[in-house]
């Protein structure tokens, strides 16, 4: 057979596994709750690869690596504000957030738990929260489409479009049937594949080039400075990479993991898992890029077109063609997996804090499940029209979706957890500001390269904008609060509940 062969098989294995998955959660599913939440029932092995896997995608295979092999070790600089973010997004948020969920009425969307949380009344908070989330979520599906299409493109030669809908079909079949657990599932099978082949490939490569020594001489022959961490970054360049970190707060698909895990007790096990997940697969990465510009150094016959594309080409060319087609799995699963888990939040925010709300008539658990499918399929379809000729402006959203997430909702987060005076006024304000912030510096940003741009535009379009997002945000809403703030015995009760039972639990 040939290698081409062989690489389809292994996808074709790859995505029946993911089909399989979401019958089996299908059949598992049985209420709104299971089919948004997983009936708060997740491990910790699966809520930590699950998250893992859902926040990473192509960039962890692909755009990480692709940096460093251009820029060297000055790119790693995102990848420790995103390891420190996370580890402190699990120690403080992930068991808060676990508990007060339940105890705000038992909440299985994150806006549904600010509004509960807050007792907002006007109903306005959970309205602008689903509108911010199916919005950027939509266009993020789409990204991820369109990601879809280039792998097929770029690897089997189909047409983009043809490519696009593979991905869209197999997403949007396990999605639909089988919700939360089906994505939670099927993203623990995907963070597993990750993590051993960011394994395997540095693992084979570094005797390929001859062992640590001869690797790094290898790369210094090329560039000294792409060893070094600080060549060519500015002191505001390193502090916008590390601020990467303040985005995990607010990602609504990252933590509503923390609101399905079965038990308090196994959110510290979870983080274990998660973190040691996170930062192997981020060396793994970073020692793929490295060891990529040792080969092609000492293989100057060899020629690498695309630099996003050096995890795939070190897997051909390490490994037998069906060792190197799961490698191709396994970079297909990072795009599915977040594909996955944006299209059921926005599911989600589109039923359950749009349409109820809209519809204030009973309905029975399964209708509203039914909606839930209905609402992944109406939001891929309208990120895949999105996504069909490949619009720049898509990707360009996602840049800045990180950071609005992260600014919107982040702040938001961290005060409703651990703050009792927090108000629905302003969080409402807090959140509209902090996302319209993002916004704003973002064209500020786009502006920098115009012939007209000042100095201090140039300053602060190389801000990244999730830090004045963040700041002012976080500012807004707790000013709001003091001034809106009236004591509510329900809401003292709730929190006192919550934090008791934090402590009850160490």
């Amino acid at each position: 057979m040939s290698d081409l062969t062989y690489q389809i098989i292994a996808l074709i294995i790859y995505l029946i596994a993911m089909l399989f998955i979401g019958w089996y959660a299908y059949r598992k599913t049985v209420n709104l709750s299971d089919y948004m939440l997983g009936g708060r029932g997740l491990g910790p092995s699966v809520a930590a690869l699950s998250a893992g896997a859902s926040d990473m995608s192509g960039w962890l295979l692909m755009g990480l690596p692709g940096a460093i092999y251009v820029g060297g070790l000055v790119e790693v600089w995102i990848a420790i504000g995103l390891t420190i973010g996370a580890y402190l997004n699990w120690y403080f948020v992930a068991p808060r957030l676990r508990v007060y969920s339940l105890v705000t009425k038992d909440s299985i969307t994150i806006p549904s738990f600010l509004e509960n949380r807050l007792r907002d009344s006007s109903r306005l908070l959970r309205i602008v929260s689903g509108i911010i989330i199916l919005i950027f979520f939509t266009f993020y599906v789409s990204s991820g489409m369109v990601a879809g299409g280039v792998f097929f493109e770029s690897s089997f030669g189909l047409s983009y479009q043809m490519g696009m809908l593979i991905v869209a079909g197999v997403v949007v079949a396990y999605t639909l049937f089988g919700g939360f657990l089906a994505v939670s599932y099927t993203d623990f099978v995907q963070g597993v594949m990750m993590f051993l082949a960011l394994i395997a490939v540095p693992t084979i490569g570094i005797f390929v080039t001859g062992g640590l020594g001869e690797t790094a001489d290898s790369i210094r022959a090329v560039d000294p400075t792409l060893l070094n961490f600080t060549t060519g970054a500015s002191a505001i360049g390193i502090i916008s990479a590390v601020a990467w970190g303040l985005g995990y707060f607010g990602q609504p698909h990252i933590i509503v993991r923390f609101m399905a895990i079965k038990t308090l007790g196994e959110v510290r096990q979870a983080r274990r898992i998660g973190i040691g997940w996170m930062i192997i697969s981020l060396l793994g990465a970073t020692a793929t890029a490295l060891i990529g510009i040792a080969y092609f150094q000492q293989n100057p016959g060899v020629t690498l077109t695309d630099p996003e594309a050096i995890f795939i080409a070190l897997g051909q060319i390490l490994f037998h063609p069906l060792i190197a087609g799961l490698m191709l799995a396994a970079v297909l699963a990072a795009i599915m997996s977040t594909i996955s888990s944006q299209l059921l939040v926005s599911s989600s925010a589109l039923v359950e804090d749009l349409y109820k709300i809209a519809f204030k008539k009973k309905i029975s658990d399964t209708i509203v499940v039914n909606l839930g499918r209905a609402g992944v399929l109406l939001v891929a379809i309208v990120a895949a029209l999105l996504a069909w000729e490949r619009n720049a402006t898509i990707l360009d959203l996602v840049a800045y979706a990180w950071a609005g997430f992260g600014a919107a909702f982040g702040p938001l987060i961290l005060l409703s957890l651990f703050w009792r005076k927090f108000t629905s006024m302003g969080a409402l304000a807090g959140m509209i500001v902090g996302a319209a912030t993002v916004i704003i510096w973002d064209s500020i940003g786009t502006a920098e390269g115009d012939a007209g741009a000042t100095a201090t535009t140039n300053f602060l379009g190389s801000v990244y904008e999730i830090i004045p997002g963040f700041i002012l945000c976080l500012l807004v809403a707790w000013l709001v609060s003091l001034v809106t703030y009236k004591p509510n015995t329900e809401i003292e009760t709730e929190f006192d509940e919550t934090v008791r039972l934090i402590k009850e639990d160490k």
